[in-house]
Formats: structure tokens, C-alpha cells, sequence
């Protein structure tokens, strides 16, 4: 039975409540692409650059606001951090310019991989023994709430309204994030043993590179399925153009179901051999949603539980990168969150191939199936690296007994 103990601890609702602010400015801007565009008088290519602009900032943002940030307490790193969130999002609502919004949006995204990385070392030491990936599934459940609930009404608004709203409401959640930081976070103490050059050493370990090649390249299927899954459900599913925005609350509930798992099974098998099972059941659901997308029922039931897996793999990636990376935990988690965006770009792009190929609307999901499953192939790298080095280990305390 899965306990929910550590999800009720008050002094993770703060986390809870970035990752749903974090969550919504990011993906909802997938849905106000042509508001935005209508509004400014620019192309729909044009404004998909704010995504591609937030994108750059959470990969430049994350680890350098994580070493520039090492020496202070975590709590005022995370007030800082979420600060440079509300102010740049409310700038995006009153942008005068698409240059202007532009730049907003990088900065807006310069925080997002800092506060889940400094965020999941906060929740691992606040969490009870044994349960620290549930605690970090916890701030990762607002990312989930953001894709089933935020996004939805996030978009609806800016269609009925004026698109500015949204990043109002944005900022709104920014603003709230930023009170309960201060009323409910313990003032945790700096918890740093090196400098910043003995942190960079992080890059020297190879486990450590094969853990970023985990999350960019097998969790990169995901996204070369759901950043095409609008045409995949209306021109090969059948669906009524008008039912998407439904199909994608299914998958965000999948997705809250999947958060709630992934830190379940994570704090009871080793967090890789948990990513290696999460990344094959990823891939045969990908395989299955290529060959049975014409049925919308199983169109359905195939979206939910692929939303379910996608997010699974977020505390067990977490965890096992800040377990290897001792003493630059926080720098470790914040470039997992980059690796993480540098999948969305990757499988957006490769999924995007065989369509322009004229190879259909579901054959993505079939780059996402193979993408998944090189990222299974550096997590067996990983579990055989380890058990190599366990050998070599026990073997050596055989020879000095």
C-alpha cells in the first residue's frame, strides 16, 4: 500500500506550490502560442521562440544560479529564486513588445531548474527516513496540478480573455509561493562541504554523465510523443479538434497518478533500476500507441498511462542524481532539470522528422519508443558500472581480511 505520509508534511506545500507556479508559466504557453501571436501581429513560428527562449534560460539558469547561490541557506536561495520568477512573469504580462517578452521569458525560465534542484535537496532533508523520494515527489505533484488544472484554465482564459491575464495569474501563484516560503520552510542550514571548483568535479563523473544522458535522452521520448499529440488525436485517433484540451487533462491526471508512484517505487528499488523500468514500460507504450491509436478508446487509455510514466521518472532521476552527486547535491539535481529540457527540445525536434517526412502523425511516438529506450541502455551502463564497482570493493575487503 502506498503511504502518503511525507506529502502531508505542511512544510512541503511551499514546494508543492513553485513547481505548480514553474509548471503552469512553462507549458502554458504551448496553448497561447496563436493569442499571442494574433495579439502581437507576429507568425506562430515567431512566438514559438518564447518557448524555445524559456527553454534556454532554465538550461543556463540552472546551474549557474545554483553555484552562484551554494553559500547562502536554502530558504533564502528559494525566496530569491521565486522572486526572480514573479517579477519576470509579471513582466510578460505587460510586455509592450515581442522583443520585450522575449526576454522575459528567459529570465522567467532562469529560476525553474535552480528551485527544483536547491527545492529537491530541501525536501530530501525535510523528509522522514526512507521516504525521501516521495518527499520530492511532493514539489514535483504541483508540476503534475499545473498539467491537469493550471494549463487548461491558463489557456481557456487567455482565449476568452486577453492572454496577459494568464501570466498574470502566473504571477499571482509567484507571489503566494514567495508567503508561504517564508511562513512555512524551516530556516535549513547551509549544507555545502566544498567550493565551487571541488562542485564542478561533478563533471568529471561518469556515472553522473550517464545520468544526464538518462534524462535527456530517454525522457526526450516523451516529449517526441506529447508535443505532436494534438494532430496524433484529431487526424489519426478521430477525435474532435475541440476534445484535446480534454485528452491533455487526462494525461495530466495520468501524470499526478505517475508522481505519486515514481517516489513510491523510488524509495523502494534502487532509483536506477527504477528508471530502467519506468524507461521499458515507456517504450512499449509508445510502441503501443503507434499501433493502436486508431482506436480511441485504447487512444485514450494509452495517453493516461503514458502521462502516468512520464512523470514517474522525476524523483527517481532526482534522487539518483543526488545520491551520486555528493557534495554538489543541489548543482547535481539543478542540471538534472536542464537535462530535462534539453529532452523536451530534442524529442520535439526528432519527432518532428518523420512527419515532416510525410510519414504520419503517429510515427513520433515511435522516435520516443527508441529514444526511451537508449535512455534504457545508459541506465543498464549505470546498474552494471555499480555492481562492477561493488565486486571490486568486496573483493578488496576479502584481501585485507
Amino acid at each position: 500500500m502506498i503511504k502518503l505520509a511525507p506529502l502531508m508534511k505542511k512544510s512541503l506545500f511551499p514546494l508543492m506550490l513553485g513547481g505548480l507556479g514553474i509548471g503552469t508559466t512553462e507549458f502554458v504557453m504551448m496553448g497561447l502560442l496563436p493569442d499571442i501571436a494574433a495579439n502581437m501581429h507576429i507568425s506562430i513560428p515567431s512566438a514559438g521562440h518564447l518557448i524555445s527562449a524559456y527553454a534556454l534560460g532554465v538550461v543556463v539558469g540552472a546551474p549557474l544560479l545554483v553555484m552562484m547561490s551554494s553559500n547562502y541557506p536554502p530558504k533564502k536561495v528559494l525566496l530569491a529564486l521565486m522572486l526572480i520568477f514573479t517579477v519576470f512573469n509579471t513582466v510578460s504580462a505587460f510586455a509592450p513588445s515581442h522583443v520585450t517578452l522575449l526576454l522575459a521569458r528567459f529570465f522567467a525560465g532562469l529560476p525553474h531548474g535552480a528551485f527544483f534542484g536547491v527545492g529537491s535537496v530541501v525536501a530530501s532533508r525535510l523528509a522522514d527516513k526512507g521516504k525521501q523520494a516521495q518527499a520530492i515527489s511532493m514539489m514535483f505533484a504541483g508540476l503534475t496540478i499545473a498539467n491537469l488544472a493550471m494549463v487548461p484554465l491558463g489557456t481557456w482564459v487567455g482565449h476568452t480573455f486577453l492572454w496577459r491575464y494568464t501570466f498574470g495569474i502566473v504571477a499571482a501563484i509567484g507571489l503566494i509561493t514567495l508567503l508561504f516560503i517564508a511562513i512555512w520552510l524551516p530556516p535549513l542550514s547551509v549544507n555545502r562541504s566544498g567550493d565551487t571548483r571541488s562542485e564542478m568535479q561533478l563533471f568529471k563523473n561518469p556515472e553522473a554523465w550517464l545520468i544526464i544522458l538518462i534524462t535527456a535522452i530517454g525522457t526526450g521520448g516523451l516529449f517526441a510523443w506529447i508535443s505532436y499529440i494534438a494532430p496524433l488525436m484529431t487526424e489519426v485517433s478521430r477525435f474532435l479538434s475541440g476534445s484535446v484540451s480534454g485528452i491533455l487533462v487526462l494525461a495530466g491526471f495520468g501524470m499526478v497518478v505517475g508522481n505519486i508512484i515514481g517516489g513510491w517505487l523510488a524509495d523502494r528499488i534502487q532509483p536506477v533500476k527504477a528508471c530502467a523500468w519506468l524507461l521499458t514500460a515507456m517504450a512499449l507504450t509508445l510502441l503501443c500507441i503507434y499501433f493502436f491509436s486508431g482506436n480511441q478508446v485504447l487512444s485514450l487509455a494509452l495517453t493516461f498511462i503514458a502521462g502516468a510514466l512520464s512523470i514517474a521518472l522525476a524523483s527517481p532521476i532526482q534522487i539518483l542524481m543526488i545520491n551520486t552527486a555528493k557534495g554538489a547535491e543541489m548543482l547535481g539535481a539543478a542540471v538534472t532539470q536542464a537535462a530535462f529540457n534539453i529532452g523536451n527540445a530534442l524529442g520535439a525536434f526528432f519527432g518532428g522528422l518523420p512527419i515532416a517526412a510525410g510519414l504520419g502523425y503517429a510515427t513520433p511516438s515511435l522516435v520516443g519508443m527508441v529514444m526511451a529506450l537508449c535512455g534504457v541502455g545508459f541506465a543498464v551502463m549505470l546498474i552494471k558500472r555499480r555492481t562492477s564497482e561493488k565486486t571490486i570493493l568486496e573483493h578488496v575487503a576479502v584481501e585485507a581480511d
